[in-house]
């Protein structure tokens, strides 16, 4: 592809691709990336413990990531591009900057402390410009754009005209071999475990995701889990272990805790992250109102809440669970139609942020995690006897499946696709076979694989 190619050819190449953003919430790149933005902000931080799969893109494909940024800068007109990412990762910082100075980008790389939540996209924005997002914003409201460096690279790849295929997964925790893994979209959570050795406890259960934010399924689960494209680790826990306890507290139980044991200290207020950079998220107000019988109209900061957990799993003193109740509140909020009213940012709290910052290396011991690695270094590739590849991965609508049972397909196939108006992303064959199944997701068995 030419240096020369228009804006809409760029986004249509993303779309066809079917990127996704890579760290989480799998937002459609090809409606995020807009032409006039003043910022485009990568996000390179690694937010979540214990994960480093992103780390290890930044060291493999850093000519590949500048590359893309130039392209991305060129075709949308971005006029300053920034590279967030941990000071201490020193020698992804290196590999950047080399590949910049090779390429003479302008492009600059922020040094951030290690932190919990550095890689939130709202708090990078402030790390790096000073401003806060507007309460109940976005972004572009600022005319900044964030991307995953993972994400890039993904751009990068469709560029040489390649579909999202593969994912970089971090394999840690309880396991044998802690690992990270090069696997086909729609590879058995399962597989991805044997091939780190297996669990190393009789019992245990799997993290979807990061520990502080990702999604906890007992073993029992995993037969019909399958990575997704915005996956990025699966941490592995013996059954009872403190996040798998606190994560099993009945919704019930909780709301009475909220009621009869909460002393109203306001330290998840103190600590949470968005109201350190001005907005009106008050979790002990919340957490207040359960007890005292408010109604969830008057409890409009329940819908800033981001979900990152310090509140709950660093910040409450009595073990109990803000995020859950600010969650449940939420929920009824939105049910009834509720959205932010307040666009207002109060800066009064921001000099306190500098002396709240949640160090990684204590919130891992507070979750118990220290006995685990914290990065891994290692890369594996593994190809699985069959995948099951989601119609939809992540924020939008399914994509229709455009194949059949029985159909032979070739990796990079597009198998399923959504138009380029819409938010959602193509699916494409993540391995050679034959498909087994379109009901829900489409099943393929590889060549010269067996049937499970």
């Amino acid at each position: 592809m030419k240096n020369g190619v228009k804006d809409l050819q760029l986004l249509e190449r993303i779309w066809q691709a079917g990127i996704v953003g890579a760290g989480g919430a799998g937002f459609p790149t090809h409606k995020k990336l807009v032409k006039g933005v003043k910022l485009l902000l990568v996000n390179a931080a690694e937010c979540e413990p214990l994960l480093s799969s992103d780390r290890f893109v930044m060291r493999q494909f850093s000519r590949d990531i500048i590359s893309a940024l130039c392209h991305i800068r060129q075709e949308l007109e971005i006029p300053r591009v920034v590279i967030g990412t941990k000071a201490k990762y020193t020698k992804e910082i290196d590999a950047l900057q080399q590949a910049i100075d090779e390429r003479g980008a302008h492009i600059e790389i922020h040094r951030s402390g290690s932190y919990y939540p550095a890689g939130d996209e709202q708090i990078l924005i402030y790390e790096v410009t000073g401003q806060t997002v507007p309460p109940g914003g976005i972004p572009l409201d600022l005319g900044i754009v964030v991307s995953n460096v993972t994400t890039v690279w993904h751009i990068h790849q469709a560029l040489q005209g390649k579909a999202v295929t593969d994912k970089f997964i971090t394999v840690t925790g309880a396991v044998a071999h802690p690992v990270i893994l090069r696997v086909p979209v729609g590879t058995p959570v399962k597989d991805c475990i044997a091939a780190a050795g297996g669990a190393t406890v009789s019992e245990y259960v799997v993290i979807k995701g990061g520990p502080m934010m990702g999604k906890k399924y007992a073993a029992s689960q995993l037969d019909h889990l399958h990575i997704l494209k915005c996956d990025g680790g699966l941490v592995v826990l013996e059954k009872g272990h403190y996040l798998d306890v606190f994560s099993n507290v009945p919704m019930e139980h909780i709301i009475n805790q909220a009621k009869s044991v909460c002393i109203q200290c306001s330290y998840c207020t103190e600590l949470c992250p968005r109201y350190l950079i001005g907005h009106r998220m008050r979790p002990h107000r919340v957490m207040r109102s359960i007890a005292t019988g408010t109604q969830p109209t008057d409890l409009e900061d329940a819908l800033l809440c981001c979900e990152c957990g310090v509140c709950e799993l660093y910040a409450c003193p009595m073990h109990l669970s803000p995020r859950r109740v600010n969650i449940y509140v939420k929920n009824l909020l939105r049910q009834g139609g509720a959205k932010v009213r307040d666009k207002t940012v109060d800066p009064r709290h921001s000099h306190m942020r500098e002396y709240r910052q949640i160090e990684q290396g204590r919130l891992m011991q507070r979750l118990d995690l220290l006995p685990y690695p914290r990065q891994v270094l290692e890369q594996e590739v593994y190809q699985p006897a069959s995948v099951s590849i989601a119609l939809r991965h992540g924020i939008g609508k399914e994509a229709r499946p455009v194949v059949a049972v029985g159909d032979k397909v070739q990796k990079g196939q597009c198998i399923a696709t959504v138009e380029f108006a819409d938010v959602g992303s193509n699916i494409h064959a993540s391995i050679d076979g034959t498909v087994t199944s379109v009901d829900g997701c489409i099943q393929i068995l590889a060549d010269g694989g067996k049937a499970l």
